[in-house]
């Protein structure tokens, strides 16, 4: 089966080019503790491009959860919020080293990652499951994964739950098999959907998400991982601007709007999340 970019574009899988990304000038801006935020008058933070249905670019527009959240906060700032759009790759590291504020995206809080960075409370459960091509019948547990190819985002939580899959299928006699990174999520799904690799490894939601869109393709199969939460991300020690991200989630967990959001745009709730990170 072989789906065109065309069609890609069409099922959302490609994320349409946009003026939002880039939106930032040459150099942009350093990471900055609340006070210096405020005395400048802007903080500056990144999102994904491509991360459906957290965060992802349809019809030049930027929509998904994270998107939702930050249109609230930029209504309760007492600042500018300036946002660039831009491929996972480069957001984590560009919070890390100062290039930007905040990381407000979906990213998965593994303890490989608080080495560097502070997360602020989740803001939905995301553990790691497979996916497999709809017409799969080899595949019906996790133990047929043993030997397999499988597709995960490379210097991603799907990468790192790789270790957890390692000795779930240790259990059973079973190995891991070739694995095949990737950019960006949209390139897995096709390398699936036309046979070049057995399984894709991603989120529960966006997975979810996956299989809703396109319900005569894929099939999500169990979990690979323990549970696991995404949240929003600082600088290491940047307790200021953490505190206060964390006090407007507290907020909008409150007065139940990030619960309508999370029926809006991932289909379900996560009322019983931890209101601090899980790993430390």
């Amino acid at each position: 089966m072989t789906i065109s970019r065309r069609q890609l574009a069409r099922f959302g899988m490609l994320a349409a080019a946009s003026p939002l990304l880039g939106e930032l000038t040459a150099g942009g801006a350093q990471a900055a503790t609340l006070a210096e935020i405020k005395s400048k008058g802007t903080m500056v933070v990144a999102t994904e491009d491509n991360f459906r249905p957290f965060e992802y670019i349809e019809n030049g527009q930027p929509k998904g959860l994270d998107h939702a959240l930050l249109a609230l906060l930029r209504k309760e700032a007492p600042f500018r919020i300036q946002q660039q759009i831009i491929p996972w790759t480069g957001l984590l590291p560009g919070v890390t080293s100062g290039k930007y504020d905040a990381a407000v995206t979906a990213a998965v809080i593994t303890p490989e990652r608080v080495r560097n960075l502070d997360f602020t409370m989740p803001i939905a459960e995301d553990t790691q499951y497979y996916a497999v091509r709809v017409n799969e019948t080899g595949i019906k547990t996790v133990a047929d994964l043993s030997g397999k190819t499988v597709g995960v985002q490379a210097g991603g939580a799907s990468y790192e739950a790789l270790g957890a899959l390692r000795a779930l299928l240790a259990k059973t006699g079973g190995k891991l098999g070739l694995v095949k990174q990737y950019t960006s999520f949209p390139e897995a799904y096709q390398d699936l959907a036309e046979g070049r690799i057995d399984y894709v490894v991603n989120g529960v939601v966006n997975l979810t998400s996956l299989v809703r869109d396109h319900p005569d393709r894929f099939r999500l199969g169990q979990a690979v991982a323990p549970t696991a939460y995404v949240a929003w991300a600082v600088a290491k020690g940047n307790t200021s601007l953490l505190d206060y991200l964390d006090n407007f989630l507290a907020s909008v967990r409150k007065n139940g709007q990030l619960y309508q959001l999370q029926t809006k745009w991932l289909g379900t709730t996560f009322e019983d999340m931890p209101d601090t990170p899980t790993v430390k």
